[in-house]
């Protein structure tokens, strides 16, 4: 976002609404894929950031979909375990 630039919900909103408008062009049909609001939050601090982190990579075993963050395909987990800033097996260990 361009500097001194904090409207969040304005900037949600746009991309909802064309990533929405992108969607129902391709499936010709209206579907609902956001939910009802967000909590606008802005990162504090090194903790704070990886307080977030913590919480992304460990949403698909809180939620049931694997056993490991390791195992969910769709994250950026993978990318931060070849940087070595995670262990491969790292909410086993908590």
């Amino acid at each position: 976002m361009p500097e001194g630039d904090n409207d969040f919900s304005r900037r949600w909103q746009l991309i909802k609404m064309l990533f929405t408008k992108k969607l129902k062009e391709r499936t010709h049909r209206k579907m609902s894929v956001w939910q009802d609001r967000f909590w606008e939050h802005e990162i504090r601090n090194d903790e704070d950031l990886r307080a977030h982190i913590d919480y992304c990579y460990l949403n698909p075993v809180k939620h049931g979909y694997v056993l490991s963050t390791g195992d969910w395909p769709y994250s950026s987990f993978h990318r931060d375990v070849a940087l070595g800033l995670f262990d491969i097996h790292w909410n086993d260990l908590l």
